[in-house]
């Protein structure tokens, strides 16, 4: 049992690891994106969000590859399975059970759930975040439609 918290442990720093680093790195660019001066806020605000979503989308298939490389490490799942679609089933805690673990590794797809949930949430934050900050930039510059007076 040792053994399994400590590989999920593992993954899941590797996970937090490559999390921030695109979290840094969307931020970064949605902040200057977000920045610019546009005379379609619109289709700004909606081009921010659109990237920012898929950029944390590669993020998550990446995560889910790093539990997939893990289970065929440990052999985590019954011979044969199809390991990427186990670790998606598990990250996003889906569930179907047609491919369990096998018994000495059960409490993998646990950990892969709890990982997945905490990115998740990490990811609906920093979308929040971009929104905020884009919707903040485009009532500061005066945009039309987001202006604080607009919003009565």
């Amino acid at each position: 049992m040792a053994l399994q918290f400590l590989t999920g442990i593992i993954v899941s720093v590797i996970n937090i690891i490559i999390h921030a680093l695109a979290t840094v790195g969307v931020v970064g660019l949605a902040r200057s994106a977000g920045l610019q001066q546009t005379s379609w806020p619109r289709w700004h605000l909606m081009t921010v969000m659109v990237g920012t979503a898929a950029a944390l989308m590669v993020a998550h298939t990446l995560e889910i590859f790093v539990w997939a490389l893990a289970y065929a490490v440990v052999g985590a799942a019954p011979e044969g399975s199809d390991l990427l679609y186990f670790a998606f089933v598990n990250y996003t805690t889906l569930g179907y059970g047609d491919i369990t673990p096998v018994p000495a590794w059960r409490l993998t797809g646990p950990m892969t759930a709890m990982n997945g949930i905490l990115m998740f949430g990490w990811s609906t934050a920093v979308l929040f975040e971009v929104l905020r900050k884009t919707l903040e930039h485009l009532s500061a510059i005066g945009a039309p439609g987001f202006k604080p007076e607009d919003r009565d």
